[in-house]
């Protein structure tokens, strides 16, 4: 009997099904030798479960990494939409922080993932050139992640440094 061994390149989430992350780990191994083929393994894996999380999270990395940041911003936006969905609150970060103390976002890994998905949709319009959309993202940001979990403050460092410039 034989036995095909991945190697595991980077650690995703423990409750990933097997099948989505043997995908995005070979896509991970082919993203730097073969860019069409780790993008079309990482959308087999989002295709095969698109209530996976962290599918979101590997495509719209590697379209960062791609300088594809139209695409990045795209897949970071249907992440936002699926962990509000699965969390139970609004994807629109603006109606989020009016309400804030309605939910706690720092409750679960949908949530948190939330967090870290805004802070990487602020960094993509700040990579665009959109520095006010990317300050309205953080200051909403700031609102809604007081404790800073997500590492948005670097982001906002960033930020500040652009706009000074």
């Amino acid at each position: 009997m034989s036995v095909a061994f991945v190697e595991e390149r980077v650690m995703f989430s423990p409750n990933m099904p097997i099948e989505v992350n043997h995908l995005l780990q070979a896509a991970v191994a082919a993203s730097s030798v073969d860019q069409s083929r780790a993008e079309s393994l990482f959308l087999q894996a989002q295709a095969l479960d698109s209530h996976c999380l962290q599918t979101y999270f590997a495509l719209y990395k590697f379209y960062f990494y791609q300088k594809r940041l139209v695409d990045a911003e795209r897949i970071v936006i249907a992440g936002l939409e699926e962990a509000a969905r699965q969390g139970g609150f609004p994807s629109d970060y603006r109606r989020l922080a009016k309400n804030r103390q309605k939910w706690d976002l720092y409750a679960n890994d949908i949530t948190l993932f939330y967090l870290y998905t805004l802070k990487a949709l602020a960094f993509i319009k700040l990579r665009l050139g959109f520095t006010i959309d990317a300050q309205l993202v953080l200051s909403h940001l700031q609102q809604l992640d007081p404790d800073d979990l997500s590492g948005a403050s670097v982001i906002m460092d960033l930020a500040a440094r652009i706009t000074e410039s």
